[in-house]
This record gives C-alpha cells, sequence and structure tokens, in this order.
C-alpha cells in the first residue's frame, strides 16, 4: 500500500488523499475504525473537517478543463488501467474489506470482482457518448443536443460495500469527463483509501481522484454544501438521502439517490419450491443480510407456506456463522449499534404478536464474546402493520406473512413508503407478465435470486431514491445536454 498506509504504525492512517498527494488533515482528531469480528481497532483514520472538504472539491475543480478536455478514450484506458491494479491486488483487497466490514471473504473477493466489473464496463462507455441531430422547423438550420461531463462529483457511500459502491460511482464520473471527491463511511474507510493509492500508482492525474475521511454530518455536508460541488451520488440510509437533499436545494445541486429498501418476497403455489427456497436463503443472509436488495419479508400462498417456511427454517438452521476469515456463510453485523438496532425491531415486532418461528438473535458467548453476531431469525406475523414488515431490518431477520393469493401478496408488497426491489416466484405466464405493471418497486426479479447486472439499471422509486446505477441509464446521469441551434442560412 502507500507509505502512508506503509507506516511504522499501520493503524495510524493520518492521511487523506487530496489533488494527488496524501496530505495531512486540518486537525489531529482520528476515528477508529473497528474488526467487527473481534472489535480491534485495526485503523485510525482523519476525523475530517470542512476545511479538508474544501480542499478536496478545490483539487478537483482545478483538475476539471484537463481531465475533461482528454478524449473519452483516454479517460478511459486510466480507468481499465485502474481497473487491473484492482484486480492484480484482490486478495489484499479482499481481506481488508473483511477486516473493516465483516463479509465472508468468498464474498469480499466476490465484491472485489463486482468492483472491476463496475470500472470496466465504464470505460467501455467511451465510445458511446452520443449526442442527436433534430430537425428544426426553420430553412437552414439544424437542432444539435449534446452531452457534457456535469463537473465536480461527489460520491457518498454506504458501508455495506464500501469498494464496490465506490468503483460503482467512480468508473462512468470519469469516464464522463467529471472528477471526482470520495468520503467513504467512516466504519469502513480503508478500501476507498487503497482505491486511491491504486489510482496514483497508475498514473491518474492529480486531482481527478482524491478521497477525504470523516464524519458525513460534517465533511460529508461540506461536500454536498460546497459552491463548486455539481453532483452528488449517494447510497445510503433514506434518512440521510433527505438531509442531503435539503442541504443541496439552496444551490439546486443535482442529486441522485440509492436509499433503504423493504424487498417483498412473493412466492405463489405454483413456484418451484426448490429455487424459491434457494433464492429466500440467499437473499436474505448474503453479507448478514446487509444489502439494500435483500429479501426484507415474505408473502407465501396459502397453499405452500406450511412447506416453503419448514424448508426455510431449516436451510437458515443450517448456515455457518463465524470468523469471516475461513469458510462460513454468515460473517458478523458491522457495528454493535447495528446489532441493537435488529434487537429493537424484533422485540417491537414479537410484542406486537409476531411469532417466533427460529430464534436467531444476538450472539455473545464463547466465540463469540467478541464481536458484533446475529444468528438468522424467522417470524410470521399475520398484521401487515408489523415493524417487521415495514421497517428495514437490513440483517438476517425475515417475517413471512400468508396470502390467500396474487392480488392480496400484489397490494400488500405494495404497502410500503419503500420501492426498490420486490421479487415473485410463480409459473404462471398472466402473473409473470401482469409483475412489472402491478408492483411498484424499480426492480423486480422474477424467479431468482438477487444481484443486479452491470448493464442493467438500479434504481429505486419512492423512498428508496432517485435516479439511479449502472448500464447506459446510469452512464448518462453523469452527463449533462447542451441544445445549439445551428443556423447557416
Amino acid at each position: 500500500m502507500s507509505a502512508k498506509l506503509q507506516s511504522d504504525d499501520p493503524t495510524n492512517l493520518s492521511q487523506m488523499y487530496i489533488d494527488g498527494a496524501w496530505l495531512e488533515a486540518s486537525e489531529a482528531s482520528l476515528i477508529e475504525v473497528e474488526n467487527p469480528a473481534n472489535e480491534q481497532v485495526i485503523a485510525r483514520i482523519t476525523d475530517g473537517v470542512a476545511q479538508d472538504a474544501d480542499a478536496a472539491v478545490d483539487a478537483a475543480k482545478r483538475a476539471f478543463p484537463g481531465w475533461s478536455a482528454r478524449p473519452a478514450i483516454e479517460r478511459a484506458g486510466l480507468v481499465s488501467a485502474l481497473a487491473d491494479a484492482i484486480e492484480a491486488d484482490t486478495a489484499r483487497l479482499a481481506a481488508l474489506v473483511t477486516s473493516e466490514q465483516g463479509k465472508p471473504i468468498d464474498q469480499a473477493i466476490g465484491e472485489i470482482g463486482a468492483a472491476v466489473t463496475f470500472l470496466r464496463y465504464a470505460a467501455e462507455q467511451a465510445r458511446r457518448i452520443q449526442g442527436d441531430i433534430v430537425t428544426s422547423d426553420n430553412l437552414s438550420e439544424e437542432i444539435h443536443i449534446r452531452r457534457h461531463p456535469v463537473g465536480v462529483v461527489v460520491g457518498l457511500t454506504a458501508w455495506n460495500y464500501p469498494a464496490a459502491l465506490a468503483a460503482r460511482k467512480l468508473g462512468p464520473a470519469l469516464v464522463a469527463g467529471n472528477t471526482f471527491v470520495l468520503l467513504s463511511h467512516e466504519i469502513t474507510p480503508l478500501s476507498g483509501l487503497a482505491i486511491a493509492e491504486l489510482a496514483h500508482q497508475i498514473g491518474l492525474p492529480k486531482g481527478v481522484f482524491n478521497v477525504v475521511t470523516g464524519r458525513g454530518q460534517v465533511v460529508g455536508r461540506r461536500l454536498v454544501e460546497h459552491p463548486e460541488t455539481d453532483l452528488i451520488t449517494m447510497t445510503g440510509s433514506t434518512r440521510a438521502g433527505r438531509d442531503i437533499c435539503r442541504a443541496a436545494a439552496d444551490e439546486l445541486k443535482v442529486v441522485r439517490l440509492e436509499l433503504g429498501g423493504k424487498a417483498p418476497f412473493i412466492v405463489m403455489e405454483d413456484a418451484d419450491l426448490d429455487a424459491a427456497v434457494s433464492a429466500a436463503v440467499t437473499a436474505r443472509y448474503t453479507n448478514c443480510g446487509q444489502v439494500c436488495t435483500c429479501n426484507e419479508r415474505m408473502y407465501l400462498h396459502d397453499a405452500i407456506a406450511d412447506a416453503f417456511l419448514d424448508r426455510f427454517v431449516q436451510a437458515s438452521k443450517a448456515l455457518s456463522i463465524g470468523d469471516p476469515m475461513g469458510k462460513v456463510d454468515l460473517g458478523p453485523k458491522v457495528s454493535g449499534v447495528e446489532v441493537a438496532k435488529i434487537e429493537e425491531i424484533v422485540n417491537r415486532g414479537i410484542a406486537a404478536g409476531a411469532e417466533v418461528l427460529l430464534k436467531g438473535g444476538t450472539l455473545s458467548e464463547g466465540s463469540y464474546e467478541k464481536g458484533h453476531w446475529v444468528a438468522p431469525t424467522v417470524l410470521e406475523v399475520t398484521d401487515n402493520a408489523s415493524p417487521l414488515i415495514q421497517e428495514e431490518v437490513f440483517g438476517p431477520v425475515v417475517a413471512a406473512k400468508r396470502v390467500s393469493g396474487f392480488d392480496e401478496a400484489v397490494q400488500l408488497a405494495n404497502d410500503t413508503a419503500f420501492g426498490l426491489s420486490a421479487y415473485l416466484f410463480t409459473q404462471n405466464a398472466k402473473r409473470i407478465a401482469h409483475a412489472p405493471y402491478a408492483l411498484n418497486f424499480g426492480e423486480i426479479y422474477l424467479n431468482r435470486s438477487n444481484g443486479e447486472a452491470v448493464q442493467g439499471f438500479h434504481t429505486g422509486w419512492g423512498h428508496s431514491g432517485l435516479g439511479g446505477e449502472d448500464g447506459q441509464y446510469g452512464f448518462d446521469a453523469y452527463l449533462k445536454k447542451q441544445t445549439t441551434y445551428l443556423n447557416w442560412g
């Protein structure tokens, strides 16, 4: 890693990457980064202040004219080089992700692979930045619509996929001609710093990519409010998304948000139960349930509910929980605060009448004495108003509710403020055709588990966000349009 990360004290990461250099912070306060599997401090990062945010945005602003003037294929070449560097460093980066976030190492390797894919797909877009020539109503005139980079982009990422989310935003922003400032979440900041180190090594021009560290309420807020910030792309909670919209409102900045989710998992009486159970387990427990598209609530047709729940509970019991550097299904939750949130929601759900089918809960004895451990928990509810149905759990806990048919399942699934993802398992062609019109969600998985494609479009409706990422539509968000009326008469 960089000199900063190779220092005599590897737990003291007291610099940020700004304007192509590792710089000391404006103030000396540090934030401890914890390994969620054992609660050991693995790093200390700068608790940045507003001046640090200003320095990063100012550097990105200075770099913008030169970077945006380069041919897109040149920009893409550097992004491809960054992808190659990340891929070559997969083992180290995956271990870093596991140590700061807690996901099992095989899933962390998959996350690094996703980061590489995001960057390479973005690089492929370099020759697809297109405009239009539109027929005019006037003689001797054409209407030209061109795409231009937006300017300085600020990326705010969540703690559940720190490397992949950074790459998902960074790649298209840079290929489109923007410059970038990244604030990784203070719980998982090390991945962003490591990517910055590799960007420096492959020769990315100074100021094009900057990484600051610190708390969202301080550094993040200043990045959003800075007058030279042109676009904010954020992945995180709905609460944080609202705060960003308010902070960006005065300057009318472009805001793109991927926020919370409460995905319904609908299983009809004609579903392939083996496939449905397998998908439900994967979609609930991957990354210890810390995925915005996770199976958060299950609607099961009366005819198959007993059989499905029996299989699902047995499969949940069989999952292994332990040291994420080993071969396990579930690692720890990312923090003790997150564990407490899960406990609180489950307790309120039980108080409201939920029946416990599998009592997993918090683990705190023996090998689980240190760390933030929650075992799979399955409950059944009769009221769609249950907090287990209405509130995002973001952990290895899921509630099920029985339904009499497809129409009832759709009605209950849509009874939410969220609108990110939904699942449907059925063999009925009419239901399959009707589902995209009936379900009020930006992303629908039919007869499969979660996992969006890089060429798709990952977008949320309602309280799940604004805009989206991935594919041609996601790439286009990092460009602004200009219309020219070209008259030669």
